[in-house]
């Protein structure tokens, strides 16, 4: 079916909060998390770390469907999938945590994983999850956004 509409005005517009971003950032990821790469980002490529938070938290992420808890198995998933992203999938790990997975959990991913990704990857995602969970800081960081975050 076609339309005599301009393509702008057939399709949804875009949702894009920049402020509720950076809301949703701040409750979903600890300080560290925040400090190992979005700093070094905008000091190497200006503007990029505020479109990062913009159109992932501001954006993808308020989008309805699924819940955050969901988000995060859906991160690590995709993370380890890719492999080499080691810093992200420790981010990710300890977001999981804050929404109100258990460590317990947040393991069994990487287990589950294991048939569809292969054993290697799996282990090489294993390795990162527990690094992060040996963390003495994950404890502390992981309260306050644990009530709020599963929407």
């Amino acid at each position: 079916m076609t339309s005599t509409q301009p393509l702008s005005q057939q399709l949804s517009a875009a949702r894009f909060d920049r402020e509720e971003g950076y809301r949703l950032l701040d409750r979903l990821q600890d300080a560290g998390t925040q400090q190992a790469s979005l700093p070094g980002l905008e000091q190497l490529v200006p503007g990029f770390a505020d479109w990062v938070v913009t159109a992932l938290f501001g954006g993808t992420y308020q989008r309805p469907g699924l819940s955050l808890r969901d988000r995060q198995l859906v991160n690590l998933t995709a993370l380890t999938a890719l492999g080499g992203v080691d810093p992200q999938l420790t981010g990710h790990v300890k977001t999981a945590l804050r929404v109100g997975m258990t460590r317990e959990e947040v393991l069994e991913v990487f287990v589950h994983l294991a048939p569809y990704l292969g054993v290697p990857k799996a282990l090489a995602g294993l390795r990162v999850a527990a690094a992060a969970l040996a963390d003495d800081t994950v404890a502390a960081d992981t309260t306050p956004a644990t009530q709020e975050a599963t929407r």
